[in-house]
């Protein structure tokens, strides 16, 4: 026990195991022993981009030593290693990058995935919800209006996002894809609204520069999203009939109602004549319709009658009323006119004072 505890050359503190290094050639000199290749189909609205922008997508492979073929009539991409590879692990990456291709991502943002420091991360979601207007729904939750959710969340996390029919394609580190794979997943499954996580996103982002809390637990200053139930209304249900524990009676059939009448035993000739008679009922009554239709358009309609002269009684009596008072009013007006004739000046000529006679002695 302990026999093989001993000191490795990579336990040193200076070393950083999560630096990613860049690969030099000279670490392989040989190159591999064997061929290693890896083939993906393509959707067929993908085939016109990927015929432009395949000589590319070809260039950038050959710097790395890897060989990639288009196959238009099977609909695949294939890449494969050759004896110029000298990275064992970009085989893998051109894997990623045929995949990247074939989910509707540009030619230049998916040769980027070539990067030692670039990772890409597929999220399946089509599976999560079964309702297809509520996924359809949910996935318009992670765009939002105008993309607007979308760019935040790229912002904050440093990832490329594309959501694209039943998957969502990310490319980032791993620290941001972790995020964003939980984001996409609590989102689908109505675990937490995206603009959530983008709050909280953004208050570790303004922790993350305090060097005081660099060695504390967050979740204090976090905030807590409680998922609330709202009760939906209920609308109104079918009223409840009285339970019977026997069957319906059967319903008579067609059969049944011709023994009835006495129709089953008709002649073949009856039958037809009868059937022709509904017939020219059916369209009397049909052609009877379309005329009265036809003949509502020039019926004229009813005239509105002013409300308190309804009846013809009231008309009169408020015609002779109206009448009497015009008489009155006439009558006025003459005595008036035949006074202003006969005015007298002197009731409007004022008198003159009387002088005062001045006595003078002798």
């Amino acid at each position: 026990k302990g026999k093989h505890d001993k000191d490795k050359p990579w336990d040193d503190p200076s070393i950083d195991h999560w630096k990613i290094e860049k690969f030099d050639p000279s670490w392989n000199e040989s190159g591999l022993l064997d061929v290693s290749s890896f083939s993906t189909i393509f959707p067929q609205y993908r085939e016109k981009y990927l015929q432009d922008v395949w000589p590319t997508v070809k260039a950038a492979l050959r710097e790395h030593g890897i060989s990639c073929e288009l196959n238009l009539v099977e609909g695949t991409m294939t890449v494969s290693t050759t004896r110029k590879t000298r990275d064992p692990y970009i085989i893998v990456k051109s894997r990623d990058l045929i995949k990247l291709l074939s989910r509707s991502v540009p030619a230049p943002q998916a040769i980027k995935i070539l990067d030692d420091e670039m990772q890409c991360d597929i999220i399946k979601i089509g599976n999560l919800v079964r309702n297809k207007a509520r996924f359809v729904k949910r996935r318009q939750h992670l765009l939002g209006p105008n993309n607007s959710t979308l760019k935040a969340l790229e912002i904050l996390t440093g990832c490329y996002i594309l959501v694209q029919g039943n998957t969502v394609a990310a490319m980032g580190s791993f620290k941001g894809l972790k995020q964003v794979r939980r984001i996409v997943e609590d989102c689908i499954q109505n675990k937490m609204h995206p603009i959530y996580h983008i709050k909280i996103l953004m208050m570790k982002r303004e922790l993350a520069k305090d060097p005081a809390l660099a060695t504390e637990n967050w979740e204090r200053f976090l905030p807590q999203f409680k998922k609330k139930n709202v009760q939906k209304k209920k609308g109104k249900g079918k009223e409840k009939k009285p339970y019977t524990p026997f069957p319906p009676p059967q319903q008579p059939s067609k059969i049944d109602q011709q023994l009835e009448t006495g129709e089953y035993f008709w002649s073949e000739e009856k039958k037809s004549t009868k059937m022709r008679q509904e017939k020219e009922e059916k369209q009397a009554e049909k052609t009877a319709e379309n005329k009265r239709k036809r003949e509502a358009a020039f019926i004229p309609p009813e005239e509105l009658v002013m409300q308190g002269h309804n009846s013809a009684t009231d008309s009169k009596g408020d015609v002779s009323s109206m009448a009497l008072s015009l008489k009155q009013k006439s009558k006025e007006f003459k005595k008036q006119k035949s006074s202003a004739n006969h005015v007298d000046p002197q009731a409007y000529i004022a008198e003159a004072p009387a002088k005062k006679i001045k006595s003078f002695k002798s």
